[in-house]
């Protein structure tokens, strides 16, 4: 099972575009996937199921707040499996296959958690805070072996806030490796750094606490790469404005790899498809454009898998 956190410090970067079919595609060709939603907005989410079963059937005792709730008021954990829901429309559309998405779904109440697992992290000592820093910051990796041994998921996906807060560092240790959604302008790119140097940090701490107790071990994720997004098409590539910013990160600018396919801008399909909660990649168009872009999505995946097994 790989565990992999979808994540930019920008938000808008199509982050939730690129992990709802990302997951579809994976499912199409015979994976099980877990989706864990761990963005307060709540899209990926809401792409797979409506607001409306949200509200009755999962926002009170069946999102990732609910688990993270039990953490900060030191409560009895439920096993994080109890919170996996099947999503039917788009598992009804995957029947044919052997493949299958499940979704631990987000709750807008999330934005308030960091505060609230704040106050475990002090101690009376130094020796107990880098043990409650452990604990909270290693809860996530822990479920998620547990969920390894019990199930048979080929992959989790994790889509992550736009900040580097609490649960996004429960994501980041729990991960084995980190892919990047970007729009090639000056801004989403610029975040790729700082996101690369705030994991750095991170991991360096949490390992140094790591080595102080036998019962955890180190964790070193790795950047498969950053995907482009919103890409503008003119004469079949990305338009000039957009090939500076490619170009400049593929000159490994920030020392992460790029991944060569792109998912091209198309407000119609992208903008859509949550709505009718089957991700584009899964559709079947007859128009020349929108086949375009379910094969450069479908390309993209193939480039995911090699990076991912190699």
């Amino acid at each position: 099972m790989k565990i992999v956190s979808v994540i930019n410090y920008k938000g808008g970067v199509g982050k939730t575009t690129v992990t709802a079919n990302l997951a579809a595609e994976l499912a199409y060709r015979g994976n099980k996937i877990l989706i864990l939603d761990m963005d307060a907005q709540a899209s990926l989410t809401f792409s797979l199921m409506t607001p409306d079963y949200w509200d009755t059937m999962v926002k009170e005792k069946h999102t990732i707040k609910s688990w993270f709730d039990c953490i900060s008021q030191s409560e009895k954990v439920m096993p994080l499996a109890e919170l996996v829901l099947r999503p039917e429309k788009v598992n009804n559309y995957l029947s044919r296959t052997d493949g299958c998405i499940d979704l631990i779904s987000s709750h807008l109440g999330l934005i308030n958690v960091d505060l609230e697992l704040a106050t475990l992290l002090g101690g009376a000592n130094l020796k107990q805070s880098k043990i409650n820093y452990l604990k909270v910051h290693g809860k996530l990796k822990g479920e998620l072996e547990k969920i390894a041994k019990s199930n048979d998921y080929d992959f989790v996906l994790i889509d992550c806030p736009p900040n580097f807060n609490i649960v996004t560092k429960n994501a980041i240790i729990a991960s084995d490796q980190i892919l990047i959604p970007a729009k090639p302008d000056y801004l989403s790119t610029l975040g790729i750094d700082y996101l690369q140097r705030s994991v750095k940090d991170l991991i360096n701490e949490y390992n140094e606490y790591a080595n102080m107790d036998d019962d955890c071990d180190i964790v070193n994720p790795e950047f498969l790469g950053v995907i482009f997004t919103m890409i503008q098409i003119r004469n079949q590539e990305p338009i000039r404005a957009q090939k500076q910013f490619i170009s400049q990160t593929k000159r490994n600018k920030f020392d992460v790899p790029v991944f060569n396919e792109y998912f091209r801008e198309n407000k119609t399909i992208f903008a859509d498809a949550p709505q009718q909660g089957i991700p584009v990649v899964l559709n079947g168009y007859s128009n020349g454009t929108h086949s375009d872009i379910v094969a450069e999505i479908s390309s993209f995946v193939d480039e995911f898998l090699e990076r991912s097994e190699g």
